[in-house]
C-alpha cells in the first residue's frame, strides 16, 4: 500500500486583467482555491497539508467554506455549483446549474441556508439566489446587463445581496425574497469586487477605475472612500476586512498591497503599503487577496502567495508558490540534505522543493524559454524546448548563469546525462543520435526508423534507444562513435520512457500500449514481464536508490510500484495520483516515491510493502 504524507500543492488559476478568489475558514486557519478542475483545499499553519477535490467536469473558479465550516460549495466555468461534504468521504451532499454560464463569483448566507452567485449567462439571469438543500429560487435579480464579477451576502440582519460587474454598476437587493432596490453609479470602470464588513455595518466597491468606495450596509448609501493620497495607480483586484471591521487589504495591478484604517466617518486612510517581494515584472501583479485572522494573504498573477502578518506587518512575509500548469519532469539531487527534488513544467518553470519543507524556491533562468526535456546535475541544468536548440545551463544556489546553447539539428525528444561524467550528454531527436560535450557536438548518427525515447549508462559507454515500432536498440559508445549491438523485440507499442536501474545491473522500458517490461543488462534477457495493469499509456518510469522497485507513471492518473522477483500481480497501486496523468516520477529513498501530473501538484507517498 501506499501512504500519502506530503503534498505540494499548484497555485490558484490566474488570468491577466481579472481578480481571483481565496476563500478562508477562520476557524482552521484553512484556506480554498481553484486551479484545473481541482479546488485545493490547504492549511496556512500546515503547508504540507494540502488535498484537492477533483469531481467537477469543467474548469472550476470559486470555492466556499459554510458558516460553520462543515460544507464547500464549489462552482465551474459551465455554470454548475456542487454542495460537498468538507470531511470524511466528501460526499456530494447537491448539485445545481443555476447560471447558464461561468460563475465568476459565490456566497453563502450567514444562517448557512442559502446561496447567492454571480457571473455570466444568457439574457439577463447574471445572479441568482437559492435556498441550497432544495434549490429553489429566493428573488429576482434584475438590473444588471454584462458578466457580474462579484457579490456578497451582509451578515448581519436584515439581509441584503449587493452585487458588481463589467457594466460599472454596483447594485443593492433587499429581502428575501429579494428585490431590486437601487443601482450604484459612482465607477467608471469594471467594479471587480464587493465585500460587506463582518459586522454588516458597511460594505466596499473596489474597481478598474483605482478606486475603493465605502457605503452604508442598510441602506446602500455612498458614505465614504480610499484616500487618493497614496492609493493605487493601477486597478485593484480584490479587497478583504479585517476581522474587527476597522480595516481593509486591498491589491492591485500595481504589485502593491495596501492597508487602510476604515475611520468614523467611513473614509479611508492609508496605514501602510506591504511590498511583495518579487522581480518587479508582470508576474508580479496582485490579483487576489485574504485576511484571515492574523494572516494578510496576497496572490500575484504568477501564482505566489505572500502571507504576512497582520500584528507585525514589518516581517518579512513568508513566501509559498506552485505551478501553474501539468509537470512534466523531477529530478533529485541525492547527494543535497535535506533532499532537494526539481521540478519543470512546459511553460518553462524549475522549482526547487525541499522534502520535509515544501517550497523551496524558483529558478530564475535570463531566457524564459518553454521546456519540453529536462536533466540536471548538482552544478548544472541541461533542458531543451521547441526548437533544435538544447541549453546548458549553470546552477549555483538559486541562480541559474548564463545559457549556452547548441543546435543539435531537430527537436529533441529525449535529454541524457551519463551521471559520472556529466559534460557528456546523448540526445535524441526523431531521426538521429547527437553526443555531446560540454556544449560542442562531437557526433550525430542519423538512422532509419523514428526514435522515442532513450537512456545513456552512468558511464556513457552504452545507450538504450527505443523507437516509434517498439523496438529497443542498444549502442555501444566509444569516443564519438556509436556501434549498434543488439535489438530487443517485446513491446507492442511506441516507446516513451527508458531508465538504467541504479546498480545498472538492469533496464526499464515503456511504452504507449500501457506496457512496461524489466529487461537483465548482461544477458538481454526479460527480468519482469507481464507489468499490463496500466489503462493507458505509460509517460514515465523510474527505480528505487537500491534497484529493488521500479514504478509506472501513467495518463490514466495511477501510478504503480513493482518489485524485481516478485510476480507483478503482486504491485501496488496508487489510485488517482494525477487529474489528467502522472507525468513525472522520482524515488526519494527505497520506500518513499514522489509524483507529479497534469493538476500542477506533486505528491510524497510512503510505499509500504505488504
Amino acid at each position: 500500500m501506499a501512504q500519502l504524507v506530503e503534498t505540494y500543492a499548484c497555485s490558484p488559476a490566474t488570468e491577466r486583467g481579472r481578480g481571483i478568489l481565496l476563500a478562508g475558514d477562520t476557524k482552521t486557519d484553512t484556506i480554498a482555491y481553484c486551479t484545473g478542475r481541482s479546488v485545493i483545499i490547504r492549511r496556512l499553519d500546515a503547508p504540507l497539508d494540502a488535498w484537492a477535490y477533483q469531481d467537477h467536469a469543467y474548469p472550476t473558479t470559486v470555492a466556499r467554506f459554510s458558516p460553520n465550516g462543515e460544507w464547500v460549495a464549489s462552482a465551474d466555468a459551465s455554470g454548475s455549483v456542487r454542495v460537498w461534504g468538507r470531511y470524511g468521504d466528501r460526499a456530494l451532499k447537491a448539485e445545481f446549474r443555476p447560471l447558464s454560464g461561468r460563475v465568476d463569483d459565490l456566497r453563502w448566507s450567514p444562517d448557512g441556508l442559502r446561496i447567492v452567485v454571480s457571473g455570466d449567462g444568457k439574457g439577463k439571469s447574471f445572479v441568482r439566489a437559492f435556498v441550497w438543500d432544495s434549490g429553489s429560487t429566493v428573488g429576482e435579480f434584475d438590473g444588471h446587463s454584462k458578466r457580474v464579477l462579484s457579490c456578497d451576502f451582509k451578515p448581519t440582519r436584515p439581509f441584503r445581496i449587493v452585487t458588481c460587474g463589467e457594466d460599472f454598476l454596483a447594485n443593492f437587493y433587499e429581502g428575501p425574497p429579494f428585490k431590486f432596490k437601487n443601482s450604484i453609479r459612482d465607477h467608471s470602470n469594471f467594479v471587480n469586487c464587493i465585500r460587506y464588513s463582518p459586522d454588516g455595518s458597511k460594505f466596499i466597491t473596489v474597481s478598474s477605475d483605482k478606486k475603493g468606495l465605502i457605503y452604508d450596509g442598510k441602506t446602500g448609501e455612498k458614505i465614504g472612500e480610499l484616500s487618493a493620497e497614496g492609493g493605487h495607480t493601477g486597478s485593484i483586484y480584490a479587497v478583504s476586512w479585517s476581522p474587527d471591521s476597522k480595516q481593509v487589504l486591498t491589491v492591485s495591478a500595481d504589485k502593491t498591497a495596501k492597508l487602510w484604517d476604515i475611520m468614523e466617518d467611513a473614509s479611508g486612510k492609508l496605514n501602510r503599503t506591504l511590498a511583495c517581494p518579487g522581480t518587479g515584472g508582470v508576474d508580479d501583479m496582485l490579483v487576489g487577496c485574504l485576511w484571515q485572522n492574523d494572516h494578510l494573504l496576497t496572490v500575484s498573477l504568477g501564482g505566489t502567495f505572500n502571507v504576512f502578518s497582520a500584528s507585525n506587518p514589518d516581517k518579512e512575509p513568508v513566501m509559498f508558490a506552485g505551478h501553474l500548469k501539468t509537470i512534466s519532469s523531477l529530478v533529485l539531487f541525492p547527494q543535497s540534505s535535506p533532499r532537494t527534488i526539481l521540478s519543470t513544467s512546459y511553460d518553462g518553470v524549475i522549482m526547487r522543493w525541499i522534502q520535509g519543507v515544501g517550497y523551496g524556491g524558483r529558478l530564475m533562468r535570463k531566457n524564459n524559454t518553454q521546456i519540453k526535456c529536462f536533466a540536471a546535475v548538482e552544478e548544472e541544468l541541461v533542458t531543451s524546448g521547441y526548437d533544435n536548440k538544447v541549453f546548458r545551463i549553470p546552477l549555483n544556489g538559486d541562480q541559474c548563469g548564463d545559457a549556452e546553447s547548441v543546435d543539435v539539428g531537430g527537436q529533441p525528444n529525449a535529454l541524457n546525462l551519463a551521471i559520472q561524467n556529466p559534460e557528456f550528454a546523448l540526445i535524441t531527436t526523431d531521426s538521429g543520435i547527437v553526443l555531446l560535450h560540454n556544449s560542442k557536438v562531437i557526433s550525430t548518427t542519423k538512422v532509419n526508423y523514428t526514435i522515442t525515447s532513450s537512456s545513456v549508462s552512468p558511464d556513457g559507454t552504452e545507450a538504450v534507444v527505443g523507437a516509434q515500432d517498439g523496438k529497443l536498440r542498444i549502442y555501444s559508445i566509444n569516443g564519438d562513435t556509436v556501434t549498434e549491438e543488439a535489438v530487443l523485440e517485446k513491446h507492442r507499442g511506441a516507446i516513451t520512457s527508458i531508465h538504467y536501474s541504479p546498480d545498472v545491473s538492469m533496464f526499464a522500458s515503456a511504452d504507449v500500449n500501457r506496457e512496461a517490461v524489466v529487461w537483465d543488462r548482461a544477458s538481454r534477457e526479460i527480468k519482469l514481464k507481464n507489468m499490463l495493469y496500466h489503462t493507458a499509456r505509460i509517460n514515465t518510469v523510474a527505480w528505487s536508490p537500491d534497484s529493488r522497485l521500479v514504478a509506472t507513471g501513467s495518463l490514466d492518473t495511477c501510478a504503480i510500484v513493482y518489485e524485481i522477483g516478485k510476480p507483478a500481480a503482486s504491485r501496488i497501486t496508487i489510485k488517482g495520483a494525477h487529474l489528467g496523468g502522472v507525468h513525472g516520477l522520482t524515488f526519494v529513498d527505497n520506500d518513499t516515491l514522489v509524483t507529479a501530473g497534469e493538476d500542477a501538484c506533486i505528491r510524497v507517498w510512503k510505499v509500504v510493502q505488504q
